[in-house]
């Protein structure tokens, strides 16, 4: 008999969780037709709703991923989740596009979605309006983004989209270069001479357009000087004297 009130209560105990795994809006979803479903979602999209864009989309795209809908609704998918900064699944639905549709006509569009979801992963808006300077947290989705862009520029030059990759190219190089030059710091203030004029280094080479070459020769101009090599320095200042004339080091 116990075993017996014992199986009762598991099989109510599974009615009842399968019972609550699915919403009244999931009921209605799955009971409503393609051609419904995807109105509802770009009502949705129009009126800003992206979370319910997303719960219309996300239906369509699991029950119908022939249908006649399903690249387009694969693009909505993509820009609703930017919208509602899901990173995570913003890419994840962009590399399967890729993968799946690697000649689609809007295929510049999905690297340049790309690149701008994963910049978004790199901002904190909320030190951007406090204007605190976070250039110190780690670069990889800045470096992501960046390479998305430059894969768009080089790929598909004429695209629309090009104009505004390029942009926002130079935005992440200064972003970049900025970080390397707190990176270096940190060397300099670790006595580590040689790895801080190795890291400047590189951002002179890699990011020689940014407004962090000139911090980037006086920490090489101040790592030479420390590892005695005067040499190495006065390359350095001749290159200072002849881009930064006005530096502090000069006088």
């Amino acid at each position: 008999m116990h075993n017996f009130v014992k199986g009762a209560a598991v099989a109510l105990l599974s009615l009842a969780l399968s019972a609550c795994s699915s919403s009244p809006e999931d009921d209605t979803l799955a009971k409503t037709s393609p051609e419904v479903l995807y109105t509802q979602a770009r009502t949705s999209m129009e009126l800003g709703n992206y979370s319910k864009a997303v719960r219309s989309l996300e239906a369509l795209d699991s029950r119908y991923p022939f249908g006649a809908h399903k690249t387009q609704v694969q693009l909505d998918l993509i820009y609703a989740y930017y919208k509602l900064d899901d990173s995570a699944s913003g890419i994840a639905n962009i590399d399967r596009f890729i993968r799946l549709n690697p000649t689609h006509k809007d295929i510049d569009y999905v690297y340049y979605m790309r690149g701008l979801v994963n910049m978004q992963s790199d901002n904190y808006m909320f030190h951007d309006v406090l204007g605190i300077d976070r250039t110190d947290r780690d670069p990889k989705a800045a470096q992501d983004a960046f390479n998305d862009f430059a894969r768009l520029v080089k790929s598909y030059p004429n695209s629309k989209y090009a104009a505004d990759a390029q942009k926002r190219m130079q935005y992440l190089k200064n972003r970049l270069a900025k970080y390397s030059i707190t990176v270096a710091e940190y060397y300099i203030k670790m006595n580590a001479w040689s790895a801080a004029a190795v890291r400047a280094q590189s951002v002179m080479e890699s990011y020689p357009d940014t407004p962090s070459t000139e911090k980037a020769l006086e920490i090489m101009a101040t790592a030479y000087e420390e590892l005695g090599q005067q040499k190495l320095k006065d390359h350095v200042l001749l290159v200072m004297k002849a881009n930064f004339p006005d530096n502090d080091l000069l006088q």
